[in-house]
């Protein structure tokens, strides 16, 4: 048996040890066994991982999810790919709240050669508040347009030639 000092300090240690586990958040890594060259099929870095001294996972695959993901298909906070959804994305056809999409950008704020949100900008750009060569909005600036404002006949039929009349009436 041990002397009550060594217990009370055993103790102590591993009260103090809990108490840090507690207040750590465990993330998640997984890379499939299947890849593509280099990359993963799928790849998932999700929150901290305190072994690789890593506070935001970094995911890089064909299909890659994480705080930042990189792939062909990539899910994330920050997402880059050739279709890219999250927070802050860039790809070729993009979703989320700050876009940036090289053929297709639809989010929040928009910007890419198709732009559809709260605000776009971009060749042909639909929005509460847009800019474009061909716009559509409330709040619509550029060449063509249809507006609260104004109703450019080229916009009209621009819009209605690729079915988008329903979304450019003005109110």
């Amino acid at each position: 048996m041990r002397d009550p000092a060594q217990l009370e300090k055993r103790i102590a240690e591993l009260e103090r040890t809990v108490g840090e586990m507690r207040g750590r958040r465990y993330g998640v890594r997984y890379r499939s066994r299947a890849a593509l060259g280099d990359f993963p099929l799928l790849a998932v870095a999700v929150g901290p991982d305190l072994s690789r001294g890593e506070i935001r996972g970094h995911a890089r695959g064909v299909v890659a999810i994480g705080d930042f993901a990189t792939g062909i298909v990539a899910v994330g906070g920050l997402a880059r790919g050739l279709v890219a959804v999250g927070g802050l994305t860039a790809g070729l056809f993009s979703f989320g709240g700050l876009t940036l999409g090289l053929m297709l950008a639809f989010g929040g704020l928009s910007f890419g050669s198709v732009a559809v949100g709260g605000m776009a900008v971009g060749g042909v750009a639909i929005g509460g508040g847009a800019a474009g060569y061909y716009a559509c909005g409330g709040g619509a600036t550029g060449t063509h347009v249809v507006s609260a404002t104004r109703r450019d006949p080229q916009a009209v039929a621009f819009f209605r030639e690729f079915a988008l009349g329903s979304l450019c009436r003005p109110r």
